[in-house]
């Protein structure tokens, strides 16, 4: 068995591109190997800033004989009188065998002609000439480039190409108009620590021969040298370090010898927001802040930061990185001292200078809908006077820090810095309001705990929806430069969340209508269905993906026709409840108990003119037409449900209702199949239509819970 390696030397390529491009290899390479029959025992994936590389362990010396069955055309077309027409030499050609090799099958849908050819294995070493090349040029990726006269993209210059079977070059050519890259046994160690080229033997020498030369090409290998090297050198200084997984990640992927060295900055810093200064260190420098311990909000006048260079210059190192840290945190506390001369509200007006979109004009426009929508939602809410106040002001401050010295150098702080600002002048609910209405601000983020901070980041987030839908810009596939679906689940995140009695389509047609006043363009019906439908499918996006409901209970909370849609959106809670209790009784069996009895009744009810909202038997039902014990027992059972019924729909008590229909379910098997059942479909139409009013009942009783025709048979 043989190992395969190869390596790709670059320039120094972006941090991100490393472990994409590992990513799209782990993706390919595997299926590439077995679409050509070739089973390795281990691929093993390395990335450092200079290079891509992987080794291929286990490979055979070639593929296994296999033997392979090709279907040809029909029989008749193939041969006209015994004789073989170009449709049976065709096949035969493209096949590399004769006609006498061809056989004739009945397959069933009539008869065809099959050839069976025993394909001989190729070498191992011939396919992997084939295929190199593919896997390097095949990656993809953003801001790639070329170089030189030739048409190769790549993110950076390639300069080396190492491909080694075993101890044998397997000779690759890589063409980039006039240039030519002959692959060899060359790579390069680190650019500081060993400059000369290395040389391998055999594929098995790759990591051992590179990290003598001080590169450690394994990325997890690297992290964990670094997050060993920086907790070492945070303790020394009592600290303990904060390190976020996608900072860390990009380090990984900027080093090839990571040498953790540690840094001090000026005391006088820490008077600026603890974020202001984390953010100048993590987003501008790639340093690592401290904290005294993990549960600490205060930081350390202290950073660590990860060297590519010479481990024995470090101190060197230092000095450079402290006079960096020091300028940035100057600039920084300039502007935070320069923002906090006037108050957060002065800088409303200038919000005017700053386009929301084109068409629909500009940020201060955009606040003032906030403001009205805002409103409308304490209102609906039914939020006290104070917080009602207190919500619309958050709404008139929430955008002001953009117009923020501060925000303007560090746009990753917009609501952070106006939460600081507003501290200043506002009550303190106000300014945490602020910084709240952007959460969450992506998948898994925190959700907004305070009542002022759900409300304007519901209103913001409509506002954007609305307008952008008004514009007809929407979402198509996976372009959505508004990030409307993340708006979309927010809304629904934070009401689910915080168990918000919101009606979302009362206040969708509110400020569609208000919209509409004010722009004669809008369609407000057109407008109202497009985003009754695209909440709609987040919701069932967040039941089946967030929730873990499954599709067809989903389907069932939602039903077929637009009164479910309608229902859902009325009061997202419930519909969040129902697929839930239907997700616990698929799980501990009682909804299997029901679901016979109910489906069965639904489908006959079809047959009958009862709407599907009523759910009293009394004056519909007519006990003279009885003509067996059955329809009385399902009569009084009905009368018996009904509480239970409207139990579930003033109180959301489901299970109520369930414990209805599990006690009605043998009644209603003994109406169909018991010794006193009876035809549903009777000859005269007066017992008929009582019959099905009967099941036309229960269906709807059932409807309450959900459309049990769409929940699939477990």
């Amino acid at each position: 068995m043989a190992t395969f390696l190869l390596e790709v030397g670059t320039e120094e390529l972006p941090a991100n591109f490393v472990s994409e491009a590992i990513a799209q290899w782990k993706t390919k390479i595997p299926a590439d190997l077995e679409a050509a029959f070739l089973q390795p025992d281990s691929i093993e994936y390395y990335g450092t800033p200079r290079r891509l590389a992987l080794l291929i362990n286990g490979l055979p010396e070639r593929q296994l004989d296999r033997e392979e069955e090709a279907k040809g055309p029909p029989a008749k077309a193939a041969f006209k009188d015994g004789k073989p027409t170009k449709a049976a030499t065709g096949f035969a050609a493209s096949r590399g065998v004769s006609v006498e090799d061809l056989e004739i099958r009945d397959t069933g849908k009539g008869e065809f002609i099959f050839v069976q050819q025993k394909i001989p294995g190729r070498p191992t070493a011939d396919i992997l000439q084939e295929k190199v090349l593919d896997w390097i040029t095949g990656l993809e990726g953003n801001r790639f480039m070329r170089w030189g006269d030739g048409d190769l993209r790549f993110p950076r210059p390639i300069r080396w190409l190492v491909t080694l079977l075993d101890d044998k070059l397997l000779p690759i050519t890589l063409k980039n108009g006039s240039e030519e890259f002959e692959s060899d046994r060359t790579s390069y160690g680190h650019r500081v620590l060993h400059p000369d080229p290395v040389s391998f033997k055999t594929a098995q020498d790759y990591v051992a021969i590179l990290k003598k030369a001080y590169v450690s090409v394994d990325p997890a290998d690297r992290k964990q040298t670094i997050l060993k090297q920086v907790e070492k050198v945070a303790s020394s200084v009592k600290g303990s370090a904060i390190i976020r997984d996608g900072l860390l990640a990009e380090i990984v992927d900027l080093v090839e010898w990571p040498t953790a060295i540690i840094g001090k900055f000026d005391a006088e810093f820490l008077e600026l927001p603890s974020q202001v200064t984390i953010t100048e260190m993590e987003s501008h420098q790639r340093y690592f802040p401290l904290r005294p311990s993990p549960n600490s909000d205060d930081l350390l006048p202290y950073f660590i930061t990860v060297s590519n260079g010479d481990p024995a210059k470090s101190e060197v190192i230092t000095r450079g990185n402290e006079r960096v840290i020091r300028a940035r945190l100057a600039d920084g506390k300039f502007f935070y001292d320069a923002d906090r001369k006037k108050p957060l509200e002065d800088y409303v007006p200038q919000l005017e200078t700053v386009t929301f979109e084109a068409s629909l004009g500009s940020v201060l426009d955009k606040v003032n809908r906030v403001v009205s929508i805002t409103e409308r939602l304490s209102e609906q809410l039914d939020l006290s006077p104070e917080q009602t106040q207190q919500a619309a002001r958050a709404a008139k401050l929430c955008k002001a820090d953009l117009v923020t010295q501060m925000v303007g150098e560090f746009p990753e702080l917009q609501g952070y810095i106006g939460q600081k600002y507003a501290a200043v002048h506002e009550p303190q609910a106000v300014a945490d309001a602020i910084y709240e209405h952007y959460l969450p601000k992506g998948a898994g983020d925190d959700l907004p705990q305070s009542t002022l901070g759900q409300v304007v980041g519901i209103a913001d987030r409509l506002d954007t929806l609305v307008s952008i839908f008004s514009i007809g810009k929407l979402p198509k596939g996976s372009s959505d430069p508004f990030a409307l679906r993340r708006a979309a689940n927010a809304i629904v995140s934070i009401v689910w969340d915080a168990e918000l009695a919101l009606n979302l389509r009362t206040l969708l047609a509110q400020i569609i209508r208000d919209l509409a006043d004010q722009r004669p363009d809008v369609d407000d019906h057109l407008l109202t269905q497009q985003l009754s439908e695209f909440f709609s499918q987040r919701v069932r996006t967040l039941l089946q993906d967030g929730q873990n409901v499954d599709y067809d209970l989903v389907n069932a909370v939602f039903g077929e026709d637009v009164d479910y849609q309608t229902r859902a959106l009325t009061d997202l809670l419930d519909v969040r409840d129902r697929a839930q209790f239907l997700q616990t009784i698929r799980s501990n069996g009682r909804l299997a108990k029901v679901y016979e009895t109910v489906n069965r009744a639904a489908k006959l009810a079809t047959k009958g003119s009862l709407d599907t909202e009523t759910l009293d038997p009394t004056g519909l039902i007519d006990p003279k037409l009885f003509e067996e014990s059955s329809e009385k027992a399902f009569y009084e059972s009905l009368q018996k449900l009904l509480p239970q019924t409207q139990a579930a729909q003033t109180e959301r008590n489901y299970n109520k209702l369930l414990t209805g229909l599990e006690q009605i379910a043998p009644t209603v098997a003994d109406f169909f199949d018991g010794p006193d059942s009876v035809l549903v479909m009777a000859e005269d139409t007066s017992v008929r239509q009582n019959r099905l009013n009967l099941l036309s009942l229960l269906r709807n009783h059932a409807r309450v819970l959900a459309d049990f025709g769409e929940i699939v048979k477990s």
